[in-house]
Parts: C-alpha cells; structure tokens; sequence
C-alpha cells in the first residue's frame, strides 16, 4: 500500500479478507446440514458492509511502530470487524431493533427460519445470539490464523481479553442503566466501555502491541483514541435521533422506545424544567411515541449543541495528542484523517 492514505483502497482490501473468510466459513457450516442455510446467510451479511474504521485502526497501530504493510497484518486488523459484526448482532438482539443498514436485523430475518416453530419469535433470537456467538469466535480464529509470527499474537493476547471484557460491561452497563433517571456521566461511562475502547484505544493498542511498539506511544494511542472513541458514539447518538433514516439504516425512534441511557437524553434531561421531565418522560418506552416531538423538546433546549460541543472537544483533545505521537508522518496524517471520519459522518 502507498503511504498516502487511501481509505477506499484499504476497505476493499479488509472486504476481500472478511468476505472471504466468512464466506468459507458459511460454506462449512451448511456442509453440516443444508437447514443452516439461513444461518450462514446471516453470518454472511454480518459482514457484507461497514466503514472498517475498527481495521484501520489496528492497521495504523502497526504502522505507527514502525512495521510495513503487511498481508498477515490485514487479516488480523480485519479480525476487529468481526469483533464488531459480532456486538451488532447482540446489540440488535438485546435492543429489539428492527433495522440494521436498511435491512432486517438477525433475529427479525432469522424468523422466517423457524416457521413451524411454537415460539418462532424466541427461536429466531436463540439463532441470532447463536450467529453473533460465532462471530466473536470467528474473529479469534482469523486473529491467530492471520500469519503474524507466534511471538507477536501473544503479545496481544491479554489486550485480547480486555477488549472482550470491557465490551461486555459496556454493554452490561447500558442494560442496567436503561430506565434508570439519565445522568450523564454514568451515559458516559457507557459510551467508554461499550463503544470507544473497542472502537478506537484497543484497536490501536492491539496492532501497536502486534509492532512491538514501546509503551510511550501506547500511552499516545490512548491519550488520542479514548477521546475519538466516545466521540464517534455521541456522534451515533446524534445520529440515531436526528440523522436521515435513508442514510443511517436505523428507525430514529429506537434509543426513545427503549429509553436507552444516551448522553444525548442525559444531557436534554440536566436542563429540562419540572415540566418538561414530566413530558419527556411520559414519551420515553413507548411504542407509539412521535420522534419529531422529543426532537422539537431537544431543539428548544439546545441539546444537539450541546452534545455537538462535547463531541468537538473530544476530536480537538485527541488530535492534541497526535501532536506528541513518537510514530511516523505517514501514521500520524492516517490517524488525523481517521478522526475525521470517525466524528463527522453522515450515517
């Protein structure tokens, strides 16, 4: 690959490895019994899109310490996207959501499986939490099959183990805040652990560590890649309430029907009056609920603003930090572009 960064180039590279891969895969699983078939189609579609920004920072972590472009190299990055294919599919299960790029989410496609089954609703969300089982277990099979040297892959190991943790309490955490009175710094806390460490900090701090990157310039991933991480999630909270359906693929009234603990509510809810809580939260967790009402409520309020601040903080704090990285140019201007990317997108 050229050292400009041609984020095109990269994703079709990370697409032909994951689809691939996944593809195989598929293709086993229904060698076992052709009644698979719609399993293995989910597991498929899992992968079939995305930006790939979670490879392109395990890519660029790698360069940063001073390694090469590297084939063995992209198909561990690509590992990251499986990693997240897989907390799609158990977000989308666990939030009851719909929609995912547009399309049937796994455990909505997947009933159609299970047509004679008593509880087909059921069934179909055992087969998805099943769909997304495999893929976390799929991404630890492409990891460790990726080519890298032995010594390498268990440097990474324990970093391995973090991201699958705190992923899990992320996403543990946004379950026993959902419902709870909205408070921002525990919505943030949510954010940190269920998206931005895995997003952002431990990919960088994964292919860094595969590179054999001194400790300072880990220091330098997290000091950059905490700060973008929970930016690009305000930013999908924002999104998710205010964005274009046709763009994002999601239903706009999702977080609302579940009362998800997003800052964005948190923040709506810290300067509410007594009479706009009451109103907020006679709207919040129910399905019939006017999405355009809470976002006029948050307009008047100034919330989008608001969280649009926070997120324009964070962007600022980590390009601060590629100020002091001790990594190439090459790998400085790809993260200052990723930042980009990350925090102000469209969908």
């Amino acid at each position: 690959m050229a050292e400009a960064w041609d984020p095109g180039a990269f994703r079709a590279r990370i697409d032909r490895v994951l689809h691939g891969f996944v593809a195989e895969e598929a293709d086993r699983l229904v060698d076992v019994d052709p009644a698979l078939g719609p399993v293995a189609e989910q597991l498929e579609t899992a992968v079939a899109r995305g930006k790939r920004l979670r490879a392109a920072f395990c890519y660029w972590g790698w360069r940063g310490g001073g390694q090469p472009d590297s084939d063995a190299l992209l198909r561990a990055a690509a590992s990251m996207e499986l990693v997240h294919a897989a907390a799609v599919v158990h977000d989308d299960l666990i939030d009851d959501s719909a929609l995912r790029h547009g399309r049937p989410t796994a455990h909505r496609a997947l009933r159609a499986a299970v047509p004679h089954h008593p509880r087909s609703g059921a069934a179909a969300r055992s087969l998805a939490m099943l769909v997304g089982d495999l893929l976390m277990s799929l991404a630890g099979q492409l990891f460790v099959t990726s080519g890298l040297p032995a010594a390498y892959l268990a440097r990474a190991r324990p970093l391995w183990a973090a991201l699958a943790r705190e992923l899990v309490a992320g996403e543990c955490l946004e379950i026993l805040r959902t419902g709870a009175a909205p408070d921002t710094a525990a919505s943030l806390k949510v954010i940190r652990y269920k998206t931005a460490k895995y997003t952002v900090e431990q990919p960088l701090l994964i292919g860094g560590t595969l590179a054999g990157a001194a400790p300072r310039l880990g220091a330098g991933y997290s000091a950059y890649g905490l700060p973008l991480g929970e930016a690009f999630q305000l930013r999908d909270d924002l999104l998710g309430l205010f964005g274009d359906p046709a763009r994002t693929g999601k239903d706009t009234g999702d977080d609302l029907r579940g009362q998800r603990p997003t800052a964005l509510l948190a923040e709506t809810w810290r300067v509410a009056d007594t009479a706009q809580r009451e109103r907020l939260g006679a709207l919040l967790g129910r399905d019939g609920t006017d999405p355009e009402e809470v976002r006029v409520l948050m307009r008047s309020l100034r919330t989008p603003e608001r969280v649009e601040h926070m997120i324009a903080a964070r962007v600022e704090e980590a390009l601060d930090a590629l100020d002091g990285l001790d990594a190439p140019p090459a790998a400085v201007a790809a993260l200052a572009s990723l930042a980009h990317s990350a925090s102000a997108r469209l969908s």
